[in-house]
């Protein structure tokens, strides 16, 4: 058994948790704090420890949930998740909890994703293949963003994977596409990316915000 603290509490991963199956029933017990950040990848469980920055990571990612989530239902496109929801995909053997989710109408009518019911209450999970997943870069999370779940994430035929780094300047903001080999970064023009998934070109920009810090806004046309 592993044991890793995590703010006070403790994580003990059984040594029974062995494959994507067992995780998942670990994941959802009652004794794993619902603050732990643990996924199921590349036949691993992995546990992140660190604490996320408050503008380069947290307002990023709420920023682009906050502009996604107004896209998404003022057209009644689908369903845009922030930060929090577990995404299970059996095929590519992963169980994480990706920055932002956005599944389809039509991907939820097709049964491409399905939400899965918790032990104790409520939907806890989704499992399949969503349309588009968000990541934001951490010091703690370079590797895992730009190499492990970007081949995951591709490999479960996701179509779009935005990744943003915005822990220096120039912030780093791509779209990336299926391709036949691997994901595509799509060509930028003027700054601005296009998303097939959303049918609009995006540009996340970062601006001076309240009391010198720094602020995040994407922008759509």
């Amino acid at each position: 058994m592993v044991n890793l603290l995590v703010e006070a509490e403790q994580v003990r991963v059984p040594n029974w948790v062995d494959d994507l199956d067992s995780f998942r029933r670990w994941a959802d017990a009652e004794d794993v704090p619902e603050k732990a950040r643990v996924w199921f990848l590349c036949g691993e469980v992995w546990v992140d420890m660190s604490r996320e920055q408050v503008f380069s990571h947290v307002l990023v990612k709420t920023k682009i949930a906050f502009t996604l989530t107004g896209l998404v239902e003022e057209g009644e496109r689908g369903l845009f998740l922030g930060d929090g929801v577990r995404l299970t995909n059996v095929a590519a053997d992963f169980s994480v909890k990706p920055d932002g989710t956005f599944v389809a109408k039509e991907t939820l009518e097709g049964g491409r994703v399905r939400l899965v019911e918790g032990m104790e209450e409520g939907f806890l999970e989704l499992e399949g293949t969503p349309d588009m997943v968000l990541e934001v870069v951490s010091n703690s999370s370079v590797r895992k963003d730009r190499i492990d779940l970007r081949r995951a994430y591709w490999e479960a035929g996701i179509q779009e994977y935005w990744l943003v780094d915005a822990r220096k300047e120039p912030l780093s903001f791509d779209i990336l596409r299926q391709g036949a080999k691997g994901y595509i970064a799509t060509r930028r023009q003027q700054g601005w990316l296009r998303s097939g998934v959303f049918g609009k070109a995006f540009r996340l920009v970062r601006r001076p915000g309240a009391l010198l810090h720094p602020n995040f806004v994407l922008e759509i046309r």
